[in-house]
């Protein structure tokens, strides 16, 4: 049996929070919700009907109730409810229509010629599938787990390193050991999308430590040489000035040869180490949490928060000696590429896991269990 979820309740306006007197509700994000009245009281099956997650299905049992944008399958009694969860928690299965707001064609979809098993084979193989996947959630939470180990353990080498002080250590803004440049306003009627133009350096293209040129805009080469000083080099960091910091982080990067030939545009800033400031120290020192600090504390504006070049410059912080910044940033570099190291091993073994678990959900309805 199926039927839609009850539209006259409405997520927003529900509890997010267990409490007397209330049972689970399924909304298309899942079991998200708490309300007052429970519509079933048996084992079913929760479809997100609507959204970015529809296809995804939720197992249900006990009192619980299924609220807008959602589709509910109640299992007859040649049926049980984990395998048919089993069963439809795959994107694939469902028929989806709409571009800009998604959704599944049920009705559609259940017309599907469906092979049911006899019921005891169903338990068979959820018991098989449960046995499974426990096991691989324990190997994907131990490998979530290391992969945010191997980060920590570089965050926490990094704060330690720009909160000590030694011998010859002295105390300076950034003002007095950067050059920075804000960036030109190239007008954007003649940006182009020519692939033998320059590319154009805006705050969107830079993320946590790297570029993302995915969605770049450029300018016409032949017109690069009046806007010289505006090039930017190998080495540089740049830093964005609207909306420095984002959940991910700070939105700093150095530029590598891959990057260029590319232009500062306004709002995005460019630094460049004085005569006793190392380029790859002064990186991680915007990188530090004490850097994020000074901006957090500084930024104006609610929409979209910004910083200035001055406020940029009135950073202080220690400077070392020019051969211990050395030290420090081939200390950091050889740390940093041994956690990417590890990162890189632990996405692998994640996707690895994500895949021997559609293997097994394949195997398991197509006879093969």
């Amino acid at each position: 049996m199926s039927r839609p979820g009850n539209n006259k309740i409405i997520k927003g306006k529900q509890s997010d929070q267990p409490g007397e007197g209330l049972v689970q509700a399924f909304s298309a994000s899942g079991p998200d919700v708490w309300v007052t009245t429970a519509d079933y009281k048996q084992p079913g099956v929760v479809i997100s009907a609507v959204g970015a997650r529809c296809g995804k299905t939720f197992i249900a049992d006990g009192e619980w109730t299924a609220i807008a944008n959602t589709h509910v399958l109640l299992p007859g009694k040649e049926v049980d409810a984990r395998w048919l969860w089993y069963r439809t928690n795959d994107e694939s299965f469902w028929i989806k229509a709409g571009a800009a707001q998604p959704f599944v064609k049920v009705k559609d979809t259940l017309q599907q010629l469906c092979k049911f098993p006899p019921l005891a084979e169903q338990r068979r193989i959820v018991g098989i599938l449960d046995e499974a996947f426990e096991g691989l959630a324990t190997g994907k939470a131990n490998a979530e787990q290391n992969l945010q180990n191997a980060r920590a353990l570089f965050e926490s080498h990094l704060q330690a390193v720009f909160t000590q002080r030694g011998d010859g250590w002295v105390e300076r803004t950034l003002g007095e050991e950067i050059d920075l440049l804000a960036g030109f306003a190239f007008k954007s009627a003649q940006y182009t999308n020519r692939d033998q133009d320059v590319r154009l350096l805006r705050g969107d293209n830079i993320i946590q430590g790297c570029l993302r040129w995915d969605d770049v805009k450029k300018w016409p080469a032949n017109d690069v040489d009046a806007y010289e000083s505006y090039q930017l080099r190998e080495g540089d960091i740049v830093l964005a000035m609207d909306r420095p910091w984002v959940k991910a982080g700070l939105k700093h990067a150095t530029i590598t040869a891959d990057d260029l030939p590319c232009l500062l545009v306004q709002r995005t800033a460019r630094l460049r180490g004085s005569a006793k400031l190392n380029n790859r120290f002064l990186m991680y020192l915007i990188g530090s949490a004490a850097f994020t600090r000074h901006i957090l504390g500084v930024q104006t504006g609610i929409g979209v928060p910004h910083i200035s070049g001055q406020q940029i410059k009135d950073f202080e912080f220690a400077l070392p000696p020019m051969a211990e910044q050395r030290r420090i940033a081939d200390n950091l570099e050889a740390l940093r590429e041994e956690t990417q190291r590890l990162e890189s091993l632990y996405q692998r073994k994640l996707a690895a896991l994500d895949e021997l678990k559609k293997s097994l959900l394949h195997r398991a309805f197509s006879g093969q269990l």
